[in-house]
């Protein structure tokens, strides 16, 4: 699938705002116009070795900056694998591994200056990880995400990143217990799915303008607690009919829907259901939330 005319854009912005990837020097006066040439497409192969010790947690972190970054499971003998597709020389990942701690961060582009591309940029990871126990963060600027993680063993999973369009779906149940699911994003597109497979405790969603999606779906084995902050947006919350739910809602001029099912006192709303509970915290200075349960 292309997402030029969307790249052209967002990698533009990415490398102006960004600290991830990106280094640029701007003069104080007389600001000079650096042309970033792009050059013939390159595919890296990216593998990183399992650790000695599979039942210890790996700590691996993935920096990106702008482009398309796709993750699924699937990585057998390895802990990662898969690919890296640019044609920008200075987008080449770097691997390092200390211990327990792995890190793959597109190289940095340094500039000085404001930057112009001279033809279509590419940016392309595409990764499978292992289902050892891992403890996943991800810093991204504004790109693209399609994100699979069921049937992985998430730890922990951290994900940072500006205005991105992201899909993330569990569509079958993390192997353990996560103890943290948190993520923060700018003015973004992004839809979560089959979140009760992801197993978590805690989970916090921050955001600011935008549509956003959490939907969930999946076994809720334990009782898990949500935190949404929100700017102007409008967030649709999903959660199946029978799963035991109770909503606190907390905003000035945002407007809240509501489907049948929900029982509703004030702030307050409730769907009855057997098994453990799902406890959802919003707040939202204005916009819209809309609550659902199909």
């Amino acid at each position: 699938m292309s997402h030029k005319p969307i790249l052209a854009v967002i990698l533009v912005l990415a490398l102006v705002t960004m600290a991830c990837g990106v280094n640029i020097t701007l003069p104080k006066i007389n600001l000079p116009i650096t042309q970033v040439k792009t050059g013939p497409i390159v595919t890296d192969n990216i593998t990183v070795a399992l650790p000695k010790d599979t039942s210890t947690t790996t700590d691996l972190t993935l920096a990106f900056g702008a482009g398309d970054m796709i993750l699924a499971p699937g990585a057998k003998e390895a802990l990662v694998t898969g690919t890296a597709t640019y044609n920008v020389a200075d987008f080449k990942p770097e691997i390092k591994t200390e211990g327990h701690h792995v890190s793959i961060q597109q190289g940095r582009l340094n500039i000085n200056g404001i930057p112009t591309f001279q033809g279509n940029v590419k940016n392309e990871w595409d990764l499978m990880l292992s289902d050892s126990p891992i403890k996943l963060h991800i810093n991204s600027g504004a790109y693209v995400g399609k994100y699979e993680f069921g049937g992985l063993s998430l730890e922990d999973l951290e994900i940072s990143d500006g205005a991105a369009q992201v899909n993330l779906s569990f569509d079958s149940p993390n192997k353990i217990a996560m103890d943290t699911l948190n993520y923060q994003t700018g003015a973004s597109s992004v839809t979560l799915t089959g979140l009760n497979n992801a197993n978590f405790s805690d989970m916090t969603f921050r955001s600011g303008a935008g549509t956003y999606t959490l939907e969930f779906s999946g076994e809720l084995k334990r009782n898990a607690d949500v935190s949404i902050e929100s700017g102007m947006s409008t967030v649709t919350i999903i959660v199946p009919e029978g799963v035991a739910a109770q909503v606190f809602f907390e905003g000035g001029l945002a407007n809240i829907n509501v489907s049948a099912g929900w029982q509703h006192n004030g702030n307050e709303y409730t769907q009855p259901g057997n098994g453990p509970k799902l406890t959802i915290h919003i707040k939202m200075a204005a916009g819209n939330v809309e609550l659902h349960n199909r």
